[in-house]
């Protein structure tokens, strides 16, 4: 019961689409309309939007070129019974990132997720697309199962501009001369096993690690909007790591 209490689904919700990186998408045939569902890579941007690496070659990327209207599954990916574990469906309208600066940023985030990407993400038929969350259904157990809105799951980044400045190069000092910090996070606060753990993202709410295709979320203490509080957060629990 106390195990109940304690549950927020908010936290719960965020931490999915954190650390998920792979989903399935559904999107609709054109003409017939009939639902089309297809297992897609998945990142996120710095609020937490889900970004994905698409060919026009691919079927769900032509479907949703016609109709942007899609529905993307998340789940733990968990060893034992999947429908015991947490799974969130996000619906909302996905679509190409156009401009250069979105572009970039959506690679940067997306490669820190899935490196492996680089070698065809310049392909010509490949693009990154981002989805517009609208709703989104929460089903984690028995009596766990709860409607959010994009506001409940999305990190506000609205007073952030110097973090999101900032984000890029605080991750790569990050991986760059902090690496221990990084698997103690993983490691000492997070109940990890050892390893190459790494920075994928930051954001005001919290830190993503990352080892191999397994990723974990950290959220910090207290929310952070500028490169000089997120320092201060990071020291903060990495002497709490070493403590530990």
């Amino acid at each position: 019961m106390k195990e109940a209490h304690n549950f927020d689904p908010k936290t719960a919700a965020k931490k999915l689409l954190r650390e998920a990186r792979a989903g399935a998408l559904a999107t609709l045939m054109p003409g017939t309309g009939d639902p089309y569902c297809s297992l897609v890579n998945v990142a996120t941007d710095i609020t937490g939007a889900p970004l994905m690496l698409l060919s026009t070659l691919a079927i769900h990327t032509k479907n949703l070129l016609a109709d942007g209207r899609v529905s993307l599954m998340l789940d733990e990916r968990k060893e034992g019974d999947p429908l015991q574990d947490a799974r969130i469906m996000l619906t909302g309208s996905c679509s190409k990132k156009t401009e250069f600066s979105a572009v970039s940023t959506a690679m940067s985030a997306y490669l820190r997720r899935h490196p492996e990407a680089e070698q065809f993400a310049n392909f010509k038929d490949f693009g990154f697309y981002s989805i517009d969350i609208t709703r989104a259904h929460l089903v984690a157990g028995f009596g766990r199962i709860v409607d959010l809105t994009p506001a409940d799951i999305l990190a506000d980044v609205s007073d952030a501009q110097a973090l999101v400045d900032a984000e890029a190069g605080a991750i790569e000092h990050m991986n760059a001369d902090h690496a221990e910090a990084c698997r103690l996070y993983a490691t000492k606060l997070l109940g990890a096993p050892d390893g190459d753990w790494r920075c994928a993202g930051i954001d005001p709410d919290g830190i993503e690690l990352q080892n191999g295709r397994t990723a974990l979320r950290l959220p910090f203490p207290q929310r952070v909007t500028a490169p000089g509080p997120l320092r201060a957060v990071l020291k903060q629990l990495a002497e709490q790591a070493r403590r530990d």
